[in-house]
């Protein structure tokens, strides 16, 4: 759909790719200009255009391209070959904040988007945020141990117990920093909180409480 664009010399692709990230991450989709994206890329109007048929188009473009190169990175990095699942959930959380580091733009304007709650795009948006999710949850519990867990619990339920607790973490943390002017997460306090979380469960649910 987009091969025209990926066509386009790599520095003039970046420009773009930028300039979107910016407009959309520092106002939002409703917001945001594509006046203002051409005038940051440096190109006409007409050829943003030509590239992308409207701001939506744009959006969800830009959304996924984001979306894939931390995806990309991240499963790269996470050893899903460890079994133990509070390790490997751990682990996860350790490669998200050096990928916070690494790709601070992006992950600020993927952290801005899941914020969005425009008229245009949150059916389709919202859709594919389940999408992901879906995908996620069977990627990173793919394989784990379950003989780690107790008898006596229904190991399904208590995994999607665990799910449910860190999405409505999430969700909360993003309404947090919604009602902030900068809109900042701290991380550092999230992730002391998920840890805190892990010791539940690992107390209530692992055998022996993980010892």
């Amino acid at each position: 759909m987009f091969s025209k664009f990926f066509n386009l010399e790599k520095e003039k692709q970046d420009r773009i790719i930028n300039a979107a990230i910016k407009e959309f991450a520092q106002k939002g989709y409703d917001n945001a200009s594509t006046n203002e994206i051409v005038k940051e890329a440096g190109i006409s109007k007409g050829l943003l255009f030509h590239y992308f048929k409207n701001k939506k188009q744009l959006f969800f473009f830009l959304f996924d391209y984001c979306y894939n190169v931390v995806a990309d990175e991240f499963y790269k990095k996470v050893d899903l070959t460890e079994r133990d699942f509070f390790k490997r959930i751990r682990q996860a959380v350790q490669i998200k904040v050096e990928l916070q580091t690494k790709y601070p733009d992006i992950l600020t304007f993927i952290q801005e988007a899941f914020m969005q709650d425009s008229a245009e795009i949150k059916v389709e948006f919202d859709k594919k945020k389940q999408e992901l999710t879906a995908v996620n949850i069977n990627i990173i519990y793919e394989g784990i141990d379950l003989s780690k867990f107790r008898d006596d619990v229904d190991v399904q339920k208590v995994l999607k117990i665990i799910s449910w607790t860190f999405e409505k973490m999430s969700d909360e943390e993003l309404l947090k920093a919604k009602m902030l002017p900068n809109h900042k997460i701290d991380y550092d306090k999230v992730f002391l909180e998920a840890e805190e979380y892990f010791e539940i469960f690992i107390k209530g649910f692992y055998n022996d409480g993980g010892k």
